[in-house]
């Protein structure tokens, strides 16, 4: 059958998509005995990550997840999906904490970018993002980054340093919407669509400027089978990257982003 033809646009309203899956399907069908686990130990919790451990497949693993939420009460408590400092803080306590007891570091991305508001600015969301780029890149563990759904700005980035990065077909992953760049470049935010092509933010685009490592296809498929191949994917990445040497896992990690853009 032939594959139809859709638009970069269309690949947007896809990701944003309000019943698309997000974090926290992946975890309920993908991860065993999952318990999470909240604040940062500085200020409070932030309902927008949900990060705990579990097994997939038997393997204990630490999961970090972009969670909106389906209710209109719920997207109002986890500020449908848009982190605060205190969920990246959360995110990388889990994440030195995984690398102390060796667990693989599994981040599920789908938020439009982190919180906007200002108090969140008086908590330092830059300085949190910029501390989980830096710690992210020498963690000792291997990461498995995944986009389910709109990957968006410094927000997204800040869980999206992997050793392996993964995109769903319809997901995009961009430094800023295609509204705001629109309204940037041309002051007109109608224009979002040509802008969504030159942004160049579906999965085939960042797929061929080698910026991720793997597309699961979402043509005609359902969650639960999008949700088994990514599991068994992920196993593969871990088991990969398990044979390596600590040396070897981060030069590999730190080639892989010094050579996007060259």
């Amino acid at each position: 059958m032939a594959r139809k033809t859709v638009t970069a646009y269309n690949r947007v309203q896809a990701a944003r998509d309000s019943h698309r899956p997000m974090g926290g399907y992946y975890i309920g069908r993908m991860v065993d005995n999952f318990v999470e686990l909240h604040g940062d130990r500085r200020y409070g919790d932030d309902a927008a990550i949900v990060s705990g451990i579990g097994f997939i497949n038997d393997k204990p693993v630490t999961v970090i997840a972009m969670e909106r939420g389906a209710t209109i009460e719920e997207r109002m408590k986890r500020h449908f999906g848009c982190p605060t400092p205190e969920g990246y803080r959360k995110a990388l306590r889990l994440m030195k904490e995984a690398e102390k007891f060796r667990r693989p570091v599994i981040c599920f991305i789908g938020s439009s970018g982190a919180y906007c508001g200002i108090d969140a600015e008086e908590r330092g969301q830059g300085e949190a993002i910029a501390e989980n780029l830096f710690e992210m890149m020498g963690l000792k563990t291997p990461i498995i980054s995944v986009i389910v759904g709109e990957g968006g700005s410094g927000g997204a980035l800040a869980l999206g340093v992997g050793d392996t990065v993964v995109m769903l077909e319809n997901s995009i992953y961009s430094v800023i919407s295609p509204e705001g760049c629109a309204s940037i470049l041309w002051k007109d935010s109608s224009k979002a669509p040509e802008a969504a092509n030159a942004l160049r933010l579906t999965s085939r685009d960042l797929y061929g400027f080698g910026v991720i490592d793997k597309v699961i296809d979402e043509q005609d498929r359902n969650a639960e089978e999008i949700c088994t191949e990514l599991k068994n994917f992920i196993l593969s990445e871990i088991a990969e990257k398990e044979l390596m040497t600590t040396e070897e896992l981060l030069a590999q990690r730190y080639e892989k982003f010094r050579k996007i853009g060259a």
